[in-house]
């Protein structure tokens, strides 16, 4: 009984009632009562007020500063883009000048038929006439990651974007059913022309193209039309198509334009003027 007595009458830990009495002798609102605690509560009050002031003031001062720096930043970067939009524009007029007295050599080269055959090989002179237009685009998906499995290895985490290789191939394939001339959203090809990629986007002459891709070649309609479809490069755009989605429609064309190349200057190769041995 005693036991049971001593229980309820110190039913509070000794620590808990020394805890509550420091509560008690501090108040209520938990603020400290001696004078020493005051101050050293105050001092840490002005402290901290002295440093948000001087921060402040180091935060205004600095400020105009910095506004300056961006803005010139900025002018700087206008400038530049300005002086870069000024060169393109010169290497522009530089090849169109190139290629206007490409094309005037030509027609000075030898026999008018010839030269015309040449410079429609050559990707020299703007060209016209019947054969297909094939248009070549992403999957609908391919923002969400595309559809199926892997596509072997590449640059492109997406399968359902259209890759460099793939326009290699179409590009190829056309040649190959008797395409006599190809572009590629309005850029010439030649035998002097690369299709490569630069992180997702596809170059063509280290130009960046857009999706849809829309691809010109110029030659007999039905025939190139038929033949780049039995092709194995035609079935492997089926397969792109029914795997991942990818779209792709052709179409026979009455009446084609296709600008002439750039620029078909060979800087590497020379002509050869040892004569074959009999």
């Amino acid at each position: 009984m005693s036991l049971i007595t001593s229980v309820m009458d110190h039913s509070l830990d000794d620590g808990y009632a020394e805890a509550a009495a420091r509560k008690r002798a501090v108040g209520e609102s938990g603020m400290p009562k001696t004078v020493r605690a005051k101050l050293g509560l105050a001092a840490g009050l002005v402290l901290a007020a002295l440093v948000v002031t001087v921060g402040a003031a180091q935060a205004r001062v600095s400020a105009p500063v910095v506004a300056k720096e961006r803005q010139e930043l900025i002018d700087r970067i206008d400038r530049e883009t300005e002086a870069a939009d000024k060169l393109e524009k010169a290497v522009d007029k530089l090849r169109a000048e190139v290629s206007a007295r490409q094309r005037q050599a030509l027609r000075h080269s030898g026999a008018d038929s010839r030269a015309d055959l040449v410079g429609v090989l050559a990707g020299a002179v703007e060209v016209r006439g019947p054969g297909v237009k094939l248009v070549v685009n992403d999957a609908k998906e391919a923002s969400a990651g595309g559809s199926g499995g892997p596509r072997g290895t590449s640059g492109f985490a997406d399968t359902g974007r259209v890759r460099d290789r793939d326009m290699q191939r179409v590009v190829n394939g056309l040649w190959q059913s008797g395409a006599e001339a190809v572009s590629i959203n309005g850029q010439r090809l030649t035998a002097l022309s690369a299709i490569r990629a630069a992180g997702d986007a596809i170059l063509v002459d280290n130009r960046p193209l857009v999706p849809p891709y829309t691809v010109l070649a110029v030659g007999d309609g039905d025939e190139l039309s038929t033949r780049f479809q039995d092709s194995p490069d035609g079935l492997y755009l089926d397969a792109l198509r029914d795997n991942y989605g990818i779209r792709a429609s052709i179409s026979v064309e009455s009446d084609l334009r296709l600008p002439a190349a750039p620029s078909v200057i060979v800087r590497t190769a020379q002509p050869s003027t040892e004569k074959g041995t009999s």
